[in-house]
C-alpha cells in the first residue's frame, strides 16, 4: 500500500493531457466480449479498473494485447461463458456490465454482485434486472451472485421504461438488447456522454442503436458483432477535476484532448465562481488569479452538473468567499469526505443531501483518508491548495479512475510523491476501514 505526500499552497501552471474516459472504458471493455473477432480500442486509460476488467475478460477466454500504452486489442472469438467471481466483481462496480454483455451474447450470465465505491448506502441494480426480465430473461440472486438466463437461449426485444434515469441500467440494457431478437425501446434513458460512446462503439462493430444521448434509445438486435477499431472519448470528470484544482490553487493550466461541449455543465459553475475558461479547439485554458466567490451547486443527470464532480467542486468552494450550498440529488450520502475537509479547517455542515460551506481564507495540511474515488480526488485538490503538508491514504481509490495522477500534477508544478506506508500505518488504515 502507498500514500501520497502533498506539499500544498502553490499555484498550478502548465499543460495536462486528459486521458480516455474511465466511465466509457469500463463499459466498452465488457461490450468487447460480445464481438466475434478482434477489436482495437484506442485512448484506453491506464487505470486499475481497466486492468481489472481486462483480467476478467482474459479469465473468460478472451485474448488481450496492448499494442501501445493506450491501445488495446481484444479478441473474444474463442470466449467461453463462465462465472465472474466475487473477488473480481467486488473490486469494480462496472463489473455489472458483464451481466448485460454475457446475457446478450450467450443468453446466460452468472456474475457476482458488484463492489466499487461505497457511498454509505445501497446502490441497487434493480433497474438493470427489470430490463433483463422485460427482455425475457429469468433472473435470480443467490449467495451474492446474479444468475440470468434467456428463455430459448436468446433475448427478445421489448419496450422498457426506467423508473429512474440510471446510467448503469441504460448501458446494461443496451448491451443485452444489442443481440436480442427484434426491437428494444428504452424510455427515460440516461443521456451521459459515455452512454453515447458505448453506443457508438457497438455500432462500429455492427450493432444498430439509435437515439443514444436522448431519453429514448432504440436498439434493433443483430445476430453477430464483428471486429473493428474505436477510440474512447476524453474523460469529462478527469478534466473537471483538474479544472477544480486550478480553481482551488490558482494559476493557469491548459487541458488538452477534451470535448469542450461535454465540459459546459462544469465550466458554467466554475466561471460563476470567478474562474476564467477559454476554449481553444480541443483544449480549455483554465485560469484563476482573483478570489473565488460562492456558488450553489445541484447535481443532476447530464446535461446537469455531474454528481461525480460534487466532491471536487466542494474542495474549491471551501476557499470561496461567502456561503455555498451543495445539493446532491443523485447520491444523498456522498458527503462522508467532509469530515476530512474539517480536519483541514474547512467550515462545512451536512444535513441529509445538503452541504453548507462557509468559505475560509486558508486550509492547512492534515492526514486524510480517501473513502471513494471522487472523494479521494477532492482530498487531493484540497491538499494541493492547503498550506503545509498533507498525507492521503487509501489512494487505491484515486488510482481506480485517474491515470498517472502524480505525473500530471507534478507537470503543472504541484508537489506530490507516493511513498510506501509502514506496516503499522497499514494496520491502522485497515482497522479504520
Amino acid at each position: 500500500m502507498t500514500k501520497y505526500i502533498v506539499e500544498g499552497g502553490r499555484p498550478l501552471f502548465g499543460e495536462i493531457h486528459i486521458s480516455g474516459a474511465k466511465n466509457a472504458a469500463v463499459a466498452i471493455i465488457p461490450a468487447a466480449l460480445m464481438v466475434n473477432g478482434p477489436c482495437r480500442i484506442e485512448n484506453m486509460p491506464r487505470i486499475s479498473d481497466v486492468s481489472l476488467l481486462l483480467g476478467i475478460l482474459q479469465d473468460l477466454g478472451a485474448r488481450v494485447r496492448y499494442v501501445n500504452p493506450h491501445t488495446v486489442e481484444i479478441d473474444s472469438s474463442s470466449l467461453r461463458n463462465g462465472r465472474v467471481p466475487y473477488e473480481s466483481a467486488r473490486r469494480c462496480r462496472a463489473s455489472y456490465y458483464m451481466l448485460g454483455a454475457l446475457l446478450g451474447r450467450f443468453g446466460a450470465a452468472d456474475v457476482a454482485l458488484p463492489g466499487g465505491c461505497d457511498f454509505g448506502s445501497t446502490r441497487p441494480i434493480d433497474q438493470h434486472l427489470k430490463g433483463f426480465r422485460a427482455l425475457g430473461a429469468q433472473v435470480d440472486t443467490q449467495s451474492g451472485f446474479v444468475m440470468a438466463e434467456a428463455a430459448g437461449g436468446r433475448l427478445k426485444g421489448a419496450n422498457i421504461f426506467l423508473d429512474k434515469s440510471s446510467v448503469g441500467a441504460t448501458i446494461n440494457i443496451m448491451l443485452s438488447a444489442a443481440m436480442a431478437e427484434g426491437m428494444t425501446v428504452i424510455e427515460n434513458a440516461a443521456k451521459e456522454p459515455h452512454i453515447v460512446d458505448v453506443a457508438n462503439f457497438l455500432n462500429s462493430m455492427g450493432a444498430n442503436i439509435m437515439g443514444a444521448g436522448t431519453d429514448v434509445i432504440k436498439v434493433r438486435g443483430v445476430s453477430i458483432l464483428r471486429g473493428g477499431s474505436y477510440s474512447i472519448i476524453p474523460d469529462q470528470i478527469e478534466a473537471g477535476t483538474y479544472m477544480a484544482a486550478v480553481a482551488a490553487c490558482g494559476g493557469e493550466v491548459k487541458l488538452c484532448n477534451i470535448i469542450p461541449k461535454h465540459m459546459d455543465c462544469i465550466s458554467a459553475k466554475l466561471c460563476e465562481m470567478g474562474v476564467e475558461i477559454h476554449e481553444v479547439d480541443d483544449s480549455l485554458l483554465v485560469s484563476r488569479i482573483g478570489p473565488l466567490v460562492r456558488a450553489n451547486i445541484k447535481t443532476m443527470p447530464y446535461p446537469g452538473f455531474p454528481t461525480d464532480m460534487q466532491p471536487q467542486i466542494a474542495a474549491a468552494l471551501c476557499l470561496a468567499q461567502g456561503t455555498s450550498i451543495i445539493t446532491d440529488s443523485v447520491w444523498n450520502t456522498r458527503f462522508r469526505y467532509t469530515d476530512e475537509f474539517k480536519r483541514m479547517g474547512a467550515q462545512i455542515q451536512v444535513d441529509g443531501n445538503l452541504a453548507i460551506i462557509e468559505g475560509v481564507e486558508r486550509l492547512t495540511g492534515a492526514q486524510l483518508e480517501a473513502c471513494d474515488l471522487r472523494a479521494g480526488a477532492a482530498m487531493l485538490i484540497a491538499a494541493l491548495a492547503a498550506h503545509g503538508i498533507s498525507q492521503i491514504t487509501n489512494v487505491q481509490y484515486i488510482e481506480r479512475g485517474y491515470e498517472d495522477v502524480i505525473g500530471k500534477i507534478r507537470g503543472v508544478g504541484g508537489r506530490i510523491r507516493a511513498v510506501e506506508i509502514t506496516e503499522e500505518e497499514e494496520l491502522a488504515v485497515g482497522s479504520a476501514g
